[in-house]
């Protein structure tokens, strides 16, 4: 049987991050990996069965080049328009890892990349017609004007198409105000199917208050939504699909790298629960995916089924690849 396919549309960039404990202003080496959170979704997905496409617009250059290489290594087809122009660039951040009491550091340089100028016209039509289910992050549309356009044309055109439509919110204060995200999101939400959604960003930029399963289900009523699943920390993770909510736990695990963790949770759930797995299951497979995710460096999620399977079969001192 062919698996579902999912498509993502969004940026990527390079991470260049300093080896532990140093500071950038020191370091003389930099650890390079290609990120971004609908990549990221793409990878976790196509690695435990689904067909992931990855669209975007990337500059023509050695380093976009880089960055659609990576992806093909996690057998993620990249669909991407390229960008020809002479100041055609990819955007990058700098990451400095800490440890307590000195947190970890991130700079971003991203202004004005390929992926801002991106239009629904000149985009691959067929990822987004074509798939079973579309997703796009928060961090899409905050980062120009176009894009916003952008991503409400995708999901409407692929919920026209039959597919189903994925929006994690994804809330990056750097980006915009909560004021500016409120007013954008509540607009795409009237074309999107199923709807992932920290706690605290849907009390502070929503503007939804209770607790989780209350906020889920008043989402889920106001926009006309199939499922809402509420991530809530160390308290781990709620669904609610209209009639029945299920609630997650978080998996123990030794963190070396958090970045890209929700990122691996939301493609962890879309592999399960697109393949016809109970919302509970999705959500076991989920939160299994993230806890991986958090000990590999790096912002992909580079697991394994078999690795899952460990996990939820608790045997933790034995994870199979």
């Amino acid at each position: 049987m062919t698996p579902p396919r999912l498509t993502t549309f969004g940026e990527s960039l390079l991470r260049l991050a300093t080896p532990t404990a140093e500071p950038i202003e020191t370091t003389d080496t930099l650890d390079v990996h290609v990120g971004g959170a609908e990549g990221n979704v793409a990878v976790a997905a196509q690695r435990l069965g689904l067909e992931a496409t990855w669209v975007s617009k990337l500059p023509a250059t050695p380093v976009g080049e880089k960055v659609t290489t990576a992806y093909r290594t996690h057998g993620v087809d990249p669909a991407v328009v390229w960008d020809e122009r002479d100041d055609a660039r990819l955007g990058t951040y700098y990451l400095e890892a800490g440890a307590a009491p000195r947190g970890s550091q991130v700079i971003y340089d991203r202004a004005d990349s390929s992926i801002t100028t991106a239009t629904f016209a000149e985009l691959p039509t067929d990822p987004f017609t074509d798939a079973d289910a579309v997703h796009v992050s928060g961090i899409t549309p905050a980062l120009s004007a176009t894009l916003v356009e952008t991503t409400k044309e995708i999901l409407s055109t692929a919920q026209e198409s039959g597919a189903t439509t994925i929006f994690d919110v994804n809330y990056r204060s750097n980006l915009w105000d909560p004021e500016s995200a409120r007013e954008t999101l509540t607009a795409i939400l009237s074309d999107v199917d199923v709807l992932f959604v920290a706690h605290r960003d849907a009390e502070a930029v929503l503007e939804y208050d209770g607790d989780a399963e209350t906020v889920a289900a008043d989402l889920h009523a106001d926009f006309d939504l199939g499922l809402v699943v509420v991530t809530t920390g160390e308290e781990g993770a709620l669904a609610f699909d209209g009639e029945r909510s299920a609630h997650q736990p978080v998996f123990e695990t030794e963190t070396v790298d958090a970045i890209g963790t929700g990122d691996a949770f939301v493609g962890g759930f879309l592999a399960a629960w697109l393949t016809d797995e109970s919302i509970p299951a999705a959500l076991e497979q989920s939160a299994a995916t993230a806890a991986l995710k958090r000990t590999i460096g790096g912002d992909a999620a580079t697991i394994r089924p078999g690795m899952v399977e460990s996990i939820l079969a608790g045997d933790v001192d034995e994870i199979s690849r």
